[in-house]
């Protein structure tokens, strides 16, 4: 799911303003002292990057090249946490025996049961914020964290209620062009903001990295 520079941008003052941790205060926050691996992102997503920036380790960047194939009859909430573990196992699989970290996260937007993933065009973009207007929805984030010792993996859940949107609402978001390689069709750190009335849970899970979770998790390795 990949953002436009200002989408970047707010994400970095979303963060500026709900944590007081900066990139690069490693050793304020005390992660140095315990993460004593070579991290490695295993997603070119700017979102991830950024929130992950948040711990203040330095990390480099490898993009799986699993198949992200999905298994008939697949529970939408065992999703992410299956991808995230595709991609993470993949990049692992050249590091092993080198002291490395390989974190892998995957999101789905998901309602009533059913996922809703990236928009193939405007139609569909329309159909899913049709269906996602005026309801609760959840987004899930799956993480996974591998090392030649440990195999950490967990499930994020935030609840997101749009307004009611009118149609002019929907086609005006769609003709912003923000909905398309969005699961559900939206990107909740940019326009679409607007069509949130509320968040329960995480708003990070939601951007796409619970990262305060990851930070605490990554202290276990």
């Amino acid at each position: 799911m990949g953002e436009g520079e200002g989408e970047v941008n707010i994400l970095r003052g979303l963060h500026n303003n709900f944590l007081p941790v900066k990139p690069g205060n490693c050793d304020t926050i005390q992660v140095m002292e315990t993460i004593r691996k070579n991290l490695i992102l295993a997603s070119a997503s700017p979102r991830r990057q950024e929130l992950l920036k948040l711990i203040g380790c330095p990390f480099t960047i490898e993009v799986s090249n699993a198949e992200e194939l999905i298994p008939d009859g697949m529970a939408a909430h065992d999703i992410p946490q299956y991808l995230s573990g595709l991609k993470a196992e993949a990049v692992f699989s050249h590091h092993r025996g080198e002291n490395a970290a390989v974190l892998g996260s995957d999101t789905v937007v998901a309602l009533d049961g059913k996922v809703f993933g990236k928009p193939h065009d405007e139609a569909d973009a329309f159909r899913m914020l049709r269906a996602l207007s005026g309801r609760e929805h959840e987004v899930i984030t799956g993480v996974t964290i591998l090392t030649d010792e440990k195999d950490i993996r967990f499930t994020s859940i935030a609840r997101v209620r749009f307004y009611e949107l009118s149609d002019e609402e929907i086609r005006a978001y769609i003709a912003s062009g923000e909905p398309f390689g969005k699961a559900g069709s939206y990107a909740i750190q940019g326009k679409g903001a607007l069509l949130a009335e509320g968040i329960t849970g995480d708003v990070y899970t939601v951007i796409g990295l619970p990262v305060a979770e990851v930070w605490r998790r990554l202290r276990e390795l």
